[in-house]
C-alpha cells in the first residue's frame, strides 16, 4: 500500500486539505477529492486538451500534471466562470454554437480565458492558433473560433462599462 501524501490546493479560491498517493493525478484529484466534476478526462496522456485548467492563471493539462505538484497552487476549473450568471464566454459558445457534445467544452473554455487574458483583442488567426492545443471531434472548430471572437468583443464592452 502505497502512503498518501497530504497536499493543499485552492480550487476556484476554496481551499482542499487532501492526502493523495504520489501517482494521483490532478484531474482526478479535483474530481474525486474535491468534488469539481467540471474537468473532464478524455486521451489520458495530455494530447487533448479536455483536462485543461489554470495553475496560477496558466492552462496545464491535470491528466499528466500529478496532484503533489499543485500542493499550495491556485486552481482554476470551468466551475470558476459562472458566478450567479453565465460568463460572456459561456454564453458566446450557447449562443454561437460553439459546442456539440460539449465533451471538450471545460478545456476550451478555459484555453478561451487564457486567451483572452493574454490578448483581449484577438484576430481570428490568433484565436485559432491558440486553441490549436485543444482537440473537438464535433465542431469543426469554425463556430467554437466565433464563440471566442464574440465573447472577447462581450468582455470588452462590459470593461469599458
Amino acid at each position: 500500500m502505497t502512503d498518501k501524501t497530504p497536499i493543499s490546493l485552492t480550487i476556484n479560491g476554496r481551499a482542499h486539505r487532501i492526502a493523495v498517493e504520489p501517482r494521483r493525478t490532478l484531474a482526478d484529484a479535483i474530481r474525486e477529492d474535491c468534488g469539481q466534476t467540471g474537468t473532464h478526462i478524455g486521451c489520458e496522456h495530455g494530447v487533448c486538451g479536455t483536462c485543461t485548467v489554470l495553475m496560477n492563471g496558466e492552462t496545464i493539462r491535470s491528466c499528466i500534471t500529478f496532484a503533489v505538484q499543485a500542493d499550495g497552487q491556485e486552481i482554476t476549473t470551468v466551475e470558476s466562470l459562472a458566478n450567479g450568471a453565465m460568463h460572456p464566454l459561456q454564453e458566446a459558445f450557447w449562443e454561437k454554437q460553439g459546442l456539440q457534445c460539449g465533451y471538450c467544452t471545460p478545456g476550451m473554455l478555459l484555453r478561451a480565458s487564457e486567451i483572452l487574458a493574454e490578448n483581449p483583442d484577438p484576430t481570428r488567426e490568433e484565436v485559432k492558433a491558440g486553441l490549436a492545443s485543444n482537440l473537438c471531434r464535433c465542431t469543426g472548430y469554425a463556430f467554437i473560433v466565433d464563440a471566442v471572437l464574440d465573447a472577447a468583443e462581450r468582455m470588452r464592452t462590459e470593461a469599458r462599462a
